[in-house]
């Protein structure tokens, strides 16, 4: 199904998250959605995804994770749309075998202590021949994503996991190589139908002012009103559109710098691996 592209773009206007915002064309790109189709996102959190699948290719969508506070966003910002939404862990998952025609599983898999087990019960749901686009972050990332955490890897061998100054790796339990991605995936049973580097170029520090600054400051209320309009991830469509506006300054630029990230080789860093992959 063709989307309206424009659309899109309206819709995205207000992500400072670069990489997310390259995830979410890759994802139209690489899943065309259909009507009928049945779409599980993987651990949805506020329902992002959810809203634009659902604004853009109306299909039968699901979500789940373990966040209730995060569910009840997804929920509330979705529901007229008709998804559904249910708090679970990926494993188990509360679906019978082979329900899914298409899956999002995106920078989910890192999080998990069993990464194996996880992807396997992914593959569980999701119907034979059916599409599972997956998204992990790249253990070779720019440096300029996260200086701090690319310095203490060289230098000291260590990282800092949790807390305003995590960066790429907040939260996470690991972070995967290509390779080591390619070959988990291919020893679950999938067949690789794509591979996506997604972003080298970027403003300095950009993880650490996107969710150790800005994130917390949105969400605490502390920002003044037209730049808290200007950084709503849902209101891409009604955002203030003044270029003055100083969120709306820093999304033109992290834009202009995002223009250099189209269709990037493997060899070189990158932040996400995006992955299309194929149950047989």
């Amino acid at each position: 199904m063709s989307i309206d592209q424009a659309r899109l773009l309206r819709l995205l206007q207000n992500e400072a998250d670069m990489g997310f915002k390259r995830r979410v064309r890759y994802l139209f790109r690489a899943l065309d959605f259909q009507p009928m189709d049945r779409v599980l996102d993987a651990g949805c959190g506020r329902g992002f995804f959810m809203k634009y699948v659902t604004e853009l290719a109306p299909c039968r969508y699901f979500g789940v994770d373990l966040d209730f506070e995060h569910l009840e966003i997804a929920l509330r910002q979705n529901r007229a749309r008709g998804a559904s939404v249910a708090r679970s862990l990926i494993e188990p998952l509360p679906f019978a075998d082979d329900t899914f025609d298409k899956i999002i599983f995106s920078e989910v898999l890192e999080h998990l202590p069993d990464d194996w087990g996880g992807l396997n019960e992914i593959k569980r749901v999701l119907k034979p021949g059916g599409l599972l686009f997956l998204t992990v972050p790249n253990h070779n990332y720019p440096f300029w994503w996260d200086p701090i955490n690319k310095s203490l890897e060289t230098v000291f061998h260590t990282h800092i996991q949790h807390g305003a100054f995590a960066g790429i790796w907040a939260n996470h339990e690991r972070l995967y190589y290509p390779d080591e991605i390619k070959a988990l995936v291919a020893r679950a049973g999938f067949e690789l139908r794509g591979f996506y580097p997604i972003l080298h170029y970027c403003f300095p520090f950009a993880h650490n002012l996107v969710y150790g600054l800005g994130k917390p400051l949105f969400e605490k209320g502390m920002l003044p009103e037209n730049m808290r309009a200007a950084a709503d991830r849902f209101g891409g469509e009604t955002a203030p559109s003044s270029a003055l506006n100083p969120v709306r300054l820093g999304l033109n630029l992290f834009n202009w710098i995002d223009q250099f990230n189209e269709d990037l080789p493997e060899n070189t860093s990158f932040m996400i691996n995006a992955l299309l992959l194929r149950k047989p």
